[in-house]
């Protein structure tokens, strides 16, 4: 209900102040993906009003060379300030393959900023489901599987890929 809330459809958003692309890493490759957990990929942006706005979802089961392609692509379209990626699974994994993808398209290097889950889910996840009631965080569009988890993840649960990603992006412009 609180995300319906606060639902864009009509796409009208204030300007951003700031755009960032967030990847929770999972490790997989592209081999056997219906088996692998999936990289989460979100894109947020910070209005001139103050809000945060979800403007895409690009989860995907695939290898680096895949997902890395995903996620500057996205960063690209939107424009973004920079790519924020934890590195708790894999290390500087994530910042490895963004940049490799950027050479090979012959552009220059994207600004990358490493987070690291030292505290639990939980305590990451509640500062952003308090901005939520607040009316603080809209959705831009309907993004159905972000949205499951966001409403239905149980502390204990496999870890959610999408909810980690959107958690990173929205902490990283709003806290």
């Amino acid at each position: 209900e609180t995300i319906e809330l606060w639902r864009v459809l009509d796409g009208s958003t204030p300007d951003f102040v700031r755009v960032v692309v967030a990847v929770d890493p999972s490790g997989s490759g592209d081999v056997d993906n219906a088996d692998n957990d999936a990289i989460g990929i979100a894109i947020c942006g910070l209005g001139t009003d103050g809000n945060a706005y979800v403007l895409e979802d690009l989860t995907v089961k695939a290898g680096p060379a895949t997902w890395g392609k995903v996620a500057v692509d996205g960063y690209e379209r939107h424009q973004a300030d920079c790519v924020v990626g934890e590195v708790n699974y894999g290390g500087a994994m994530v910042e490895a393959t963004i940049q490799t993808v950027r050479r090979e398209q012959g552009q220059r290097r994207v600004p990358y900023r490493a987070v690291s889950a030292t505290r639990g889910k939980v305590v990451r996840a509640e500062p952003i489901a308090a901005l939520y009631e607040q009316g603080k965080v809209f959705h831009v569009g309907t993004f159905p599987e972000l949205e499951d988890q966001l409403c239905s993840w149980v502390p204990g649960d496999d870890s959610p890929d999408r909810l980690d990603a959107a958690v990173w992006a929205l902490t990283d412009l709003m806290l």
